[in-house]
């Protein structure tokens, strides 16, 4: 059994031995995408915020925000990837393909996700996403650096108060951490599955409701 394998397969354990029962949604934003009027892109928009209500209502949609810069992200309270797909299409900016969405399992391992009720007091976040480069150069060493860039996290975790939220995606999707306050990028970037490259730090600002990763 190769070694890309075996870590599928701890990866697919990993999540059913905890009970993986969020999915967590990139919108990212298309460098190509259709040039709008300004009056047909204000609808989109208004059916986009109207069909996240909704989906909030029925207590499916758990967490959203925008990106500065374009794109955002969601949290569904759900382990089906199909199910999600299904929600999201009744989302008038995604039918008209505003962006490029992916859809990973998701699975907080320092802080959660909880469901807010309106007045939301909105906030900015440090989010970095990491992902997770596999070639040939890394492949090797693919292993080795997961379990370095775990044990990394864990003491800055540990070590930083700053912390709101750390998760990882499934099956060597990369993961997520978000912090308040100041970031010091080197911080990030000490991670030794970063400098050996087998690990990208990508480094956007989130705004998003305040509680909703449970952060006091």
């Amino acid at each position: 059994m190769t070694k890309k394998i075996l870590i599928l397969l701890f990866s697919a354990i990993a999540l059913a031995v905890h009970g993986q029962e969020y999915m967590f949604v990139f919108l990212n934003s298309k460098k190509d995408k259709a040039e709008l009027p300004k009056e047909q892109l204000s609808k989109l928009m208004e059916g986009h915020q109207a069909n996240i209500k909704r989906l909030a209502k029925e207590e499916k949609l758990i967490a959203a925000g925008p990106f500065e810069g374009g794109g955002g992200l969601f949290i569904f309270h759900s382990n089906s990837k199909k199910q999600v797909e299904e929600w999201l299409s009744t989302d008038p900016g995604i039918q008209a393909q505003r962006w490029d969405v992916e859809i990973l399992p998701y699975e907080p391992r320092k802080g959660s996700v909880c469901s807010l009720k309106e007045p939301y007091v909105m906030t900015m976040y440090n989010f970095v996403r990491y992902e997770i480069n596999v070639s040939k150069d890394t492949f090797s060493d693919l292993s080795d650096a997961i379990k370095e860039h775990d044990q990394y996290l864990k003491k800055l975790i540990a070590e930083n108060t700053e912390v709101i939220t750390e998760a990882v995606f499934g099956l060597n999707e990369g993961g997520i951490l978000v912090m308040k306050g100041e970031l010091d990028k080197e911080l990030i970037n000490h991670d030794p599955a970063v400098q050996k490259q087998t690990i990208t730090a990508v480094f956007r600002k989130l705004y998003i409701a305040k509680g909703a990763f449970c952060e006091k």
